[in-house]
């Protein structure tokens, strides 16, 4: 830890003047093309997410049901839920429901909102003290709220207690913080041609984690219960930990020790809106801000009520059909990544993200009215394409910053990331139980609402500037007001 806290990492001597290269030297090169993909540390901490996430509602939802039999009990390993009418004593299904997702909200808040701050204060610190720091502490930040959650489940302490996994989690930068690493990694070391494609790569690997995961605690849980697939969480996220410290190459090259606790990093995402020489560009940056905070708090909020509502009537689905609901759910990253690049090659960018939000809306609106298990597997596959729009946001964000500047950018995307998952948990976590009485599905009509946002946004951009730059991702144009960016010195 005290290595971390001065710059450094496991295994890898300090950054001096023999280490560093000389001054005046170019970030980006033939050094760079060496170093090591950090693709691996997504895919394992995506797969440890995307392993718990459906199950953290399922466990809650077995530990909070009576245990005499009269009630949705846990029933035999495998089988939460169904739908039994409820005769004994105890909450009845829908008061299980809102406890559930009552309890649910208090998990992710305590996560979310430690995590909020904890993003911003160690995005900008990596810009001094390398990328690797930031990423090994969120690892084992994961691995060590996996190791409470075991705790809990062998001695069946209250549910209460995860909230001490959370919390802990929260203060390490969480998952937010390794997307935040990740996408700043792969600013450091790709030149701005390639970079679109290594960024479409990233979300890529967020489906093809959360897919497998999916598929495979859905099954995994209906066989042996819910501690072996925690276990798998806990060696996922402690292998991208000891990835990023033993195998993953510094993408930073001139590391200098950096105080960790300081309001100088809240600043620097804070100047990244707010710069006096950054002219119009900031308009633009707090447009395409707001246009990404309102698609991935849809994300988010959906995700967050999808295994409740499956898991309630009228669908009642059981653990594997879960698992292949989420599987189909993490399937639209990798379709949106091939419907993107067919797309481009016809339709400009601002246009392919627009298709985008078409088809998560009329994804969530089909959810909304599903009432069966065909009609729901049918508003999944009308999502195939509802990926396309943050890589597009992303891009165009990229492009309206220097390239001194991309680490900031990424931190105060994160910054947002964790904003949506906190509004996305508190305004979804808390709509349904209040839908219940009259409409199951409304959460999911009010998101496609809400998508209106971002597509006014996105459109009236694109229709006011009308530049041909915006036509492909590598041909987007610097600001008018920047200079052209001079090589970086950290």
């Amino acid at each position: 830890m005290a290595e971390l806290a001065a710059g450094g990492v496991p295994g890898e001597p300090p950054s001096g003047p023999a280490a560093e290269p000389p001054a005046g030297a170019p970030l980006r090169g033939p050094p760079c093309r060496r170093l090591r993909a950090v693709e691996p540390v997504l895919l394992l901490a995506t797969l440890a997410l995307a392993l718990q996430a459906p199950l953290c509602p399922q466990l809650l939802w077995d530990r909070l049901a009576p245990r005499n039999g009269s009630g949705p009990g846990p029933g035999p390993p495998g089988e939460p839920g169904g739908c039994p009418n409820h005769t004994g004593p105890g909450p009845g299904p829908q008061e299980l429901e809102t406890l559930v997702a009552h309890w649910n909200l208090y998990l992710n808040l305590a996560g979310f909102f430690v995590g909020l701050f904890s993003v911003t204060l160690f995005g900008p610190w990596s810009d001094s003290v390398g990328r690797r720091p930031v990423l090994i502490l969120p690892a084992l930040g994961m691995a060590l709220q996996a190791a409470i959650y075991l705790v809990v489940m062998y001695a069946e302490l209250p549910v209460g207690y995860l909230l001490v996994g959370r919390v802990l989690s929260g203060l390490s930068g969480d998952y937010n913080l390794i997307l935040a690493g990740c996408f700043a990694y792969v600013a450091d070391v790709s030149d701005r041609t390639a970079r679109t494609f290594r960024v479409a790569v990233l979300e890529a690997c967020l489906g093809l984690a959360g897919m497998v995961a999916s598929v495979l605690g859905g099954q995994w849980r209906k066989a042996q219960g819910y501690v072996a697939p925690f276990w798998l969480v806990f060696a996922a996220s402690l292998a991208a930990a000891l990835y990023s410290a033993f195998v993953l190459q510094e993408s930073v090259p001139q590391r200098q020790p950096q105080r960790l606790l300081t309001l100088r990093h809240y600043k620097a995402v804070y100047r990244l809106y707010a710069g006096p020489a950054r002219g119009q560009t900031w308009h633009q940056l707090l447009l395409y801000s707001l246009a990404f905070f309102m698609v991935v708090t849809v994300h988010f909020g959906a995700r967050e009520i999808l295994v409740l509502y499956e898991l309630g009537p009228p669908l009642c689905w059981q653990s594997e059909l879960i698992g292949y609901g989420s599987a189909a759910h993490y399937l639209t990253y990798l379709s949106s990544l091939v419907g993107l690049r067919l797309l481009q090659r016809c339709l400009r960018d601002a246009w392919v993200a627009e298709l985008g939000l078409l088809s998560n809306a009329l994804g969530l609106v089909t959810m909304a009215l599903a009432g069966t298990t065909a009609l729901m597997f049918t508003g999944y596959g009308l999502l195939f394409l509802s990926m396309m729009v943050t890589p597009v946001i992303r891009s165009k964000l990229s492009r309206l910053v220097g390239e001194t500047e991309q680490g900031a950018l990424f931190a105060a995307v994160a910054c947002v990331e964790g904003l949506c998952s906190l509004v996305a948990t508190g305004v979804f976590s808390s709509l349904f139980p209040a839908c219940l009485s009259f409409m199951r599905g409304f959460p999911f009509l009010f998101g496609a609402l809400l998508l209106l946002v971002p597509a006014a946004i996105i459109g009236g951009i694109e229709i006011r500037d009308g530049s041909p730059g915006y036509q492909h991702f590598g041909d987007l144009p610097e600001p008018p007001e920047e200079a052209e960016p001079s090589p970086r010195h950290d």
